[in-house]
């Protein structure tokens, strides 16, 4: 489920005026209904079972979405403390608190884009683009995060905050950076982490790791043991193998961990 931060954060929600709940329930049962039929003579079908399921679930998320996405009913101390009523933070705001609401009502993945596709992309006017986007972002993740805790909903939601790359210390062009995967940032809070503490450091000039270094991999691994899987024994089917999300590597970051 995509959510934008918009009088209408779902699209197509609505069910056409002329369409009570009632002829949606009994169209959808219907479809239901000759669906098994038609799955019962193709047994083993699970493309065709997953779409039964998605039907029910998107009538599930049509009559309770609403209630969802509405902030009619927040607090203007909430509304503060994500920044909604101020121009540079309500829209970034405005989907921190959707986030929260969603975690609240039981979703188990929910992600939050700031600067959505290319925002952070900063080849060039890295000044003004970091300035902006972290004006943007910097109160409404506090926000969530002191909503989250202050709710007694932060010991059991993991928030990660990253992206996929960092920025090289040295420029681009004129007033750009260029991608850095060498050495960059990522934090985590909440959910089992220990917080309070940096681990690990770039050098001088912040170009790559030089102190306690992580790997992407530890990173994964250090998820899944917070979430309850082993990454040594989870593992899919792919290309005829059983394979890890962590590939051949990759160890628990221990002094992360609560």
């Amino acid at each position: 489920m995509i959510v934008v931060s918009d009088t209408s954060p779902i699209l197509n929600l609505q069910t056409p005026p002329q369409t009570s709940d009632l002829q949606q329930r009994r169209t959808l049962d219907f479809i239901n209904r000759m669906n098994r039929e038609h799955l019962r003579e193709r047994q083993g079908d699970s493309d065709l079972a997953a779409r039964i399921a998605a039907y029910e679930l998107a009538f599930r998320m049509q009559v309770q979405a609403p209630e969802v996405v509405s902030i009619a009913g927040e607090t203007a101390a909430t509304r503060k403390l994500y920044g909604i009523e101020r121009r540079e933070t309500a829209e970034f705001g405005l989907r921190c608190l959707l986030a929260r609401r969603i975690v609240e009502r039981g979703v188990r993945f929910v992600q939050v884009y700031c600067g959505d596709t290319n925002g952070w992309d900063a080849h060039s006017n890295i000044e003004e683009n970091h300035t902006r986007l972290c004006l943007q972002s910097d109160l409404p993740i506090a926000g969530l995060l002191k909503d989250l805790k202050s709710r007694g909903l932060l010991d059991s939601t993991l928030v990660i905050w990253g992206g996929e790359f960092g920025r090289t210390p040295m420029s681009e062009g004129t007033t750009g950076r260029d991608h850095n995967p060498h050495g960059f940032t990522m934090w985590l809070a909440g959910g089992g982490i220990k917080g309070g503490q940096v681990i690990g450091a770039t050098d001088a000039v912040g170009l790559g790791a030089a102190e306690e270094k992580t790997h992407v991999h530890d990173a994964h691994a250090t998820i899944l043991h917070l979430l309850g899987f082993n990454h040594l024994k989870l593992t899919f089917r792919h290309n005829g193998r059983n394979e890890r999300l962590t590939d051949n590597f990759g160890e628990v970051i221990e002094k992360a961990l609560a």
